[in-house]
């Protein structure tokens, strides 16, 4: 059985540029797209910034360097690693990157340029830098739907508080973290194999002392476990992440779990949940099938088509040029992705997931849709002048 609708939607709004999710992706892809001039609007379902890394309670901003003393993600990157803490660190603080110059304390004996920051705090403060930049954020809003003409977006379809509506685009940025626009426009994708494990993050009070829980995590994809993993299971379930009942099941299992553990901790002492994650906790669930495809074994390779470089935060050494190719498909030509919705393997995906990454591709994103809204055609010597005097550094070589 089935419901004939037929709707009628109204279009409220246009803009230069869209982009659709407000996690670290989104916001560098928005501020990127301001900056160079554009009329930028901002969708995000839940009513804070920041995605994964404050709904989610992941509040570890993990490395922005090589873990051999050389920086590697720059700009935007930096400067969202900086307003995080700039009221504060919660734990982690890298002294020897933001108090010293000292190369000598930037080694692979020392701390890696990472730290870990408060999530309400962060939400607030990326609020009011995009307001300052003149994006409008539309909260509580969500994309449903993409009507596509001759190979390009021209309206999303949002729901929201006021009902369906659509606004009318020229370039689009896809930083849902599950590569929704990319899916209702008809591009090409392909979904996370190995599944997402029960994560269960909180934060909590014990005996006066503020804490974060990681209760599960990502583990390490199947083809280079080696019989090794880095976390310890909450149950044998896997979860593809973009199905309404299975994201349900996780958020009511996940809840359990945190009520578990308080319990368990309330018979050795005092301990009370003060956060718990208002969005699921699951890293890898859909991406684009983009012109180039990225993977781990291209650790120091160059790519003329650089849009900036990142590094692995599992480990230490390996630095990886990120091609512009791996950000789009010609199938859909005004539609870019950042964060982890962009073209890699699976094994990249675990690296490309983490926030340095997701600001890296989604300050080049944002700012190739100032430019274009045609990526196919996109000079990208020019995107790269660009990034370079928005102080990216593209290859390896340059640092």
């Amino acid at each position: 059985m089935s419901v004939y609708e037929q709707l009628k939607t109204p279009v409220t709004e246009e803009c230069d540029v869209l982009v659709a999710g407000g996690g670290f992706g989104g916001i560098s892809a928005a501020l990127a797209a301001a900056r160079n001039g554009k009329r930028v609007i901002l969708l995000e379902k839940q009513y804070m910034l920041g995605g994964l890394g404050t709904a989610g309670i992941v509040t570890i901003y993990l490395p922005l360097c090589d873990g051999m003393g050389h920086q590697v993600s720059f700009s935007i990157a930096e400067e969202l690693f900086r307003l995080s803490i700039s009221l504060g660190a919660e734990s982690g603080y890298p002294k020897n990157w933001l108090d010293s110059n000292d190369p000598k304390l930037r080694t692979e004996k020392h701390k890696r340029f990472e730290v870990r920051y408060n999530p309400q705090l962060f939400a607030i403060l990326a609020e009011q830098l995009l307001e300052k930049e003149g994006v409008e954020i539309l909260y509580g809003s969500y994309a449903v739907g993409a009507e596509t003409q001759n190979g390009k977006i021209k309206h999303i379809i949002i729901e929201n508080k006021t009902g369906r509506q659509a606004i009318a685009v020229k370039s689009v940025v896809d930083a849902t973290g599950d590569c929704d626009i990319a899916h209702f426009a008809g591009a090409p994708t392909d979904t996370f194999k190995q599944g997402n494990i029960l994560a269960a993050w909180y934060y909590s009070v014990e005996e006066n002392v503020y804490k974060l829980n990681t209760m599960g995590a990502c583990d390490i994809p199947e083809d280079q476990k080696n019989g090794q993993n880095n976390v310890t299971l909450l149950n044998d379930l896997r979860f593809t992440g973009i199905d309404a009942k299975e994201l349900s099941k996780v958020t009511i299992l996940s809840h359990a779990q945190i009520l578990k553990d308080v319990c368990k901790k309330k018979e050795n002492g005092v301990c009370w949940p003060v956060t718990i994650a208002t969005t699921p906790q699951v890293r890898m669930t859909r991406k684009i099938i983009g012109e180039y495809n990225l993977s781990d074994k291209q650790e120091h390779t160059y790519f003329e088509d650089s849009i900036g470089m990142v590094s692995d935060w599992r480990k230490r050494g390996p630095v990886y040029e990120v091609p512009f190719r791996t950000l789009y498909s010609s199938k859909i030509k005004n539609l870019i992705t950042a964060g982890r919705c962009t073209s890699v393997t699976e094994s990249m995906w675990d690296i490309m997931r983490v926030i340095p990454c997701c600001a890296v591709t989604g300050e080049a994103a944002g700012t190739a849709a100032s430019m274009t809204d045609d990526f196919t055609t996109l000079d990208v010597k020019l995107l790269q002048k660009k990034l370079c005097e928005q102080g990216v550094v593209l290859h390896e070589k340059d640092l």
